[in-house]
């Protein structure tokens, strides 16, 4: 009741098109990470770590993203700037979403490089834990020094930022300082779930509860193991207690027909962690999995359903991780076609059930103007927006809750209405809410 009155206040006091001033953020570091995170070029060439993790897909990017971009956007300096056109393969980054990494060294960059898509950020507190030090990017080798998500932000100018393949410090780029690494760790770790999922949920649709069962199954999908309760850790059942986020040879460096490899392009086999590689890469998330495809290290698979068949198939099966699985479960995974969907149908679930969430809370916050600071206060609607079409999109892509996505849908109809209206849409932004939760009650008990 408080809240609704200092918002009809707001209203009574302000003109309609001028919106009352932003709160002040509950949490200055993360504020400050944010504006360094989203506006800080480190003095190189333009680029910013938003560039490649942009709030409005996921903090990732992938084709379709990059499509949409202006052809002088800074991620594609190597392009326009003759001093980087070796930073980058432009037929990859924007026909795959591939990047280059030079995680062997800066050496000989002709030869020792890697082409990886952008893995996203989100939930990086329950994801990056691991008793022999963090696991931070596709493999923890992008990351000098300790590992950290403070480092992996020093290995990202130095990779990312550059002025030209020299890569000088202080002529080149600057390095961040401890204080804006110190920031940027807090923004990265405030971004998504702050703490895992407790499976299993009471999921409505009979697919999707069967989906979660094979997941959950030591004779079926086996998932649970390297994704206990859908995250990215190991179950301590089977790896000991706290085993935190592991990294396996899983075979998909191994998968033939490989879409990047198909183009023709040089592209040279990535020996996961270290140097020389062990073939190793780190456990992702899958409650964000749905909408932050293409899949893998590589961008190898596009559809969700596509990355669970993988596990199917000899590429997995072969593959040490495939073996270590078999060992200690009496056999490989082997699931048919409609066991896959189902598997893909749960893992949508929770995906579209971690959008509402997130839209839930950046219109609850900007209704109610309590505000942390990882997100800029007046794009709130808009960012909810986002992750409205985000759960949309993964629904209705699986065939799933059709009255969800219906109410969905409204409630998208309806922040866009309250964005036009500014400082008097907090009614329309409660409906909103609303249709939020009433599609959430679609999905889950």
């Amino acid at each position: 009741m408080k809240a609704i009155v200092i918002s009809l206040f707001a209203v009574i006091l302000l003109p309609a098109c001028i919106p009352p001033p932003a709160p002040v953020p509950k949490d200055e570091l993360v504020a400050k990470g944010r504006a360094i995170f989203f506006e800080e070029t480190f003095n190189g060439n333009g680029r910013t770590c938003g560039s490649c993790h942009p709030a409005e897909n996921n903090f990732t990017i992938d084709p379709a993203f990059i499509a949409r971009l202006a052809d002088d956007d800074p991620l594609f300096v190597a392009e326009f700037n003759p001093a980087l056109k070796d930073l980058e393969n432009p037929k990859l980054m924007r026909e795959f979403g591939l990047i280059i990494e030079n995680l062997d060294g800066f050496d000989d960059l002709k030869n020792k490089f890697n082409q990886r898509g952008v893995p996203h950020t989100l939930a990086l507190r329950t994801s990056v834990e691991n008793p022999a030090g963090p696991r931070t990017g596709w493999s923890g080798d992008g990351a000098p020094g300790d590992g950290s998500l403070r480092s992996f932000a020093t290995g990202a100018v130095i990779q990312h930022f550059t002025k030209t393949l020299d890569r000088i410090a202080g002529v080149d780029f600057r390095l961040p300082t401890a204080e804006e690494l110190d920031a940027m760790e807090a923004f990265q770790l405030s971004l998504g779930r702050q703490e895992e999922l407790k499976l299993p949920l009471p999921l409505k649709s009979v697919v999707s509860a069967r989906g979660q069962e094979i997941f959950n199954s030591p004779a079926l999908g086996k998932c649970f193991a390297c994704h206990f309760n859908a995250g990215a850790n190991g179950d301590p059942n089977i790896f000991g207690p706290n085993p935190g986020n592991l990294s396996f040879n899983t075979g998909v460096e191994d998968l033939p027909d490989q879409p990047a490899d198909l183009s023709g392009e040089l592209m040279p086999p990535d020996d996961g962690f270290d140097t020389p590689g062990n073939g190793e890469f780190n456990t992702p998330s899958l409650v964000e999995s749905a909408d932050t495809g293409p899949f893998f290290h590589n961008n190898a698979v596009e559809t969700i359903e596509g990355a669970v068949a993988f596990y199917n198939g000899d590429s997995f099966n072969n593959s040490p991780a495939g073996q270590l699985l078999a060992g200690a479960t009496g056999s490989g995974i082997n699931l048919d076609a409609t066991q896959t969907v189902a598997v893909a149908a749960f893992l949508r679930d929770i995906n579209a059930l971690e959008n509402i969430r997130q839209s839930i809370e950046l219109l609850d916050s900007y209704v109610t103007r309590e505000f942390l600071g990882n997100e800029d206060f007046n794009q709130l609607p808009q960012r909810a927006i986002h992750e409205t079409d985000d759960s949309i999109m993964v629904l209705a892509g699986g065939g799933l809750h059709p009255d969800a996505v219906a109410h969905l849908k409204e409630s998208r109809r309806l922040i866009k209405k309250a964005i036009k209206k500014h400082s008097s849409s907090t009614g329309l932004l409660e409906e909103a809410i609303s249709e939020q939760k009433m599609a959430r009650a679609e999905i889950i008990e």
